[in-house]
């Protein structure tokens, strides 16, 4: 007998958290880092605070139960696991995988991973712990937050409860080693669909920057604002926003000349120099047709503080058909690609001077923010919009807003 529970990992900040990154974003300088990580809504045994309250999931021998893990922390990836217990794998951001067995996971903010584990160890209990994942000198959470798997029964107490083993917060191999396990199930009953016929190929390069800070005010590095891009381009929000912009023709909110190639092309991961540091600023969407198949390369760069950057997209799921180190070769990566059983996601993690390679059919029209799901670098401008246009049908075509519209209120 299965049964469903929810696991949520999330994070504990000893402050206002709009305050924190209105701050951050006022001074250019990095926000706070929260002061604690939470499995549903528990720092755990670690912390005095939270030792009384740990979360425990209460288990009955010899059963297997599916986890939904859901990481809802802003600004860390992070690993997984629970003492000595396999996880099994079925399905990341709702999409079936083939089953991968293994001690931890990596998860990247706003992914969900659906895990089996079975209770065959002695009954007692476990500590549940997650740790992040930072491959940046960025700062961030260094903290452990644990939950206890707990065997019903009658059993005398451990005098310690058994720890798991994770890898080391910044180890980038053992990161791309679980991520690139994954593969779709890729079944008769779950088949794939990877565009094989490319119609609008794009290139985007993934970067941290600086703006220049005209006064004494700027706590970034060099006096600077921490500034974030996509291929050197800062998004910045408008006032009226672009789903309304492009429904109703609106002027001069976007424009719709997001580049599909780098503006010049530069040693992406290798020296880069000062002459990438600084983006061009601008509200620019990327616009493909309805049904285009679409390829989007994203190359890491070594400009400013290099890392793994967790680019989501909204609206879509995707096939991720390659990844690699090192600058993309046009000629001789793709010839690495994964075009049978890709995982199906909706966010990916680009790696730390290295590229991945996603592709879908653009066929749900509209208006799709595009970001890394790193709070920070989303609020300093690493996003874009990717809009849809309407196929030729009302049934392929965006759906129009309903009569009333509650306007928004700041009150």
């Amino acid at each position: 007998m299965k049964h469903r529970l929810l696991k949520s990992k999330g994070e504990w900040y000893k402050g206002d958290v709009m305050a924190i990154i209105d701050e951050a974003l006022a001074t250019g300088g990095d926000p706070n880092v929260s002061d604690a990580f939470t499995i549903n809504g528990q720092p755990g045994d670690l912390y005095n605070c939270s030792s009384a309250t740990t979360y425990r999931l209460k288990v009955d021998a010899g059963k297997t139960y599916l986890l939904r893990i859901i990481n809802s922390i802003m600004n860390e990836e992070q690993f997984f696991g629970i003492a000595k217990h396999k996880l099994t794998l079925v399905a990341t951001d709702a999409s079936y995988t083939k089953q991968i067995t293994a001690d931890y996971l990596m998860i990247s903010p706003g992914q969900t991973m659906d895990v089996l584990v079975t209770t065959n160890q002695s009954p007692s209990r476990y500590y549940i712990v997650s740790t992040p994942f930072a491959d940046s000198t960025a700062p961030f959470d260094n903290t452990t937050t644990t939950a206890i798997l707990q065997y019903n029964g009658n059993y005398k107490p451990p005098s310690s409860i058994p720890f798991p083993t994770l890898p080391t917060y910044n180890n980038k191999t053992a990161a791309e080693n679980f991520t690139k396990r994954l593969r779709s199930l890729a079944s008769k009953a779950h088949p794939v669909n990877v565009p094989r016929s490319i119609t609008r190929s794009i290139f985007i390069t993934v970067s941290v920057n600086q703006i220049y800070c005209p006064n004494a005010s700027c706590s970034g590095p060099d006096g600077n604002r921490l500034s974030e891009s996509l291929s050197n381009i800062s998004f910045q929000t408008p006032t009226i926003d672009i789903l309304q912009a492009y429904y109703r023709n609106l002027p001069k909110v976007y424009s719709g000349n997001f580049p599909t190639q780098p503006p010049y092309y530069f040693n992406f991961t290798g020296d880069v120099g000062n002459n990438t540091i600084y983006p061009s600023l601008g509200t620019k969407a990327l616009i493909v047709n309805y049904n285009d198949a679409v390829e989007i390369v994203y190359q890491g760069t070594n400009v400013g503080a290099a890392e793994n950057h967790p680019m989501h997209l909204h609206g879509y799921s995707f096939y991720v058909v390659g990844t690699g180190s090192g600058n993309f070769n046009k000629k001789t990566d793709p010839k690495s690609y994964n075009l049978i059983d890709p995982p199906e996601v909706n966010t990916v993690g680009v790696p730390k001077n290295g590229w991945v390679t996603i592709r879908f059919i653009a066929d749900n029209p509209g208006v799709w923010f595009m970001h890394c799901h790193l709070e920070r670098h989303a609020s300093w401008g690493m996003n874009t919009v990717l809009i849809v246009k309407n196929g030729r049908t009302n049934a392929t075509s965006i759906r129009p807003p309903p009569k009333y519209m509650p306007p928004c209120s700041k009150s």
